[in-house]
């Protein structure tokens, strides 16, 4: 099964999740606002893609941070632990894949080719 980590406000969670149902793949969702971010699971992302990956610099919620915040940011450990304190800073979606790949944000054609190999 699919396990989609985000937020459902997101858009790009919105369009993930509705792609992935109109190609009626099973999928499980896991809100990071409401039940957390599984500790264990980022620190298994950021040891697959990297934690520069996996960290929004884009965001507002990056953004609104004190320069002396964002500038303590150099390695995994320090971008895990602020990733864990502000869930809104982890890019979405974050997707678990059945053959235990992890992909961050939505791209249709990367997707139905991962649909398609599984």
């Amino acid at each position: 099964m699919i396990t989609l980590y985000g937020v459902p406000q997101c858009d790009t969670v919105k369009a993930a999740r509705a792609w992935l149902s109109a190609q009626n793949a099973p999928q499980a969702f896991h809100d990071y606002k409401k039940q957390g971010v599984p500790a264990a699971r980022l620190n298994a992302w950021v040891a697959g893609i990297g934690w520069e990956t996996l960290l929004n610099r884009r965001g507002t919620t990056w953004r609104r941070l004190d320069p002396a915040q964002q500038v303590l940011v150099v390695d995994a450990a320090s971008a895990v632990a602020l990733m864990l304190k502000e869930p809104s800073l982890i890019r979405r979606p974050v997707v678990e894949w059945p053959d235990g790949q992890v992909s961050v944000g939505f791209s249709a054609s990367d997707w139905a080719g991962r649909l398609r190999a599984a």
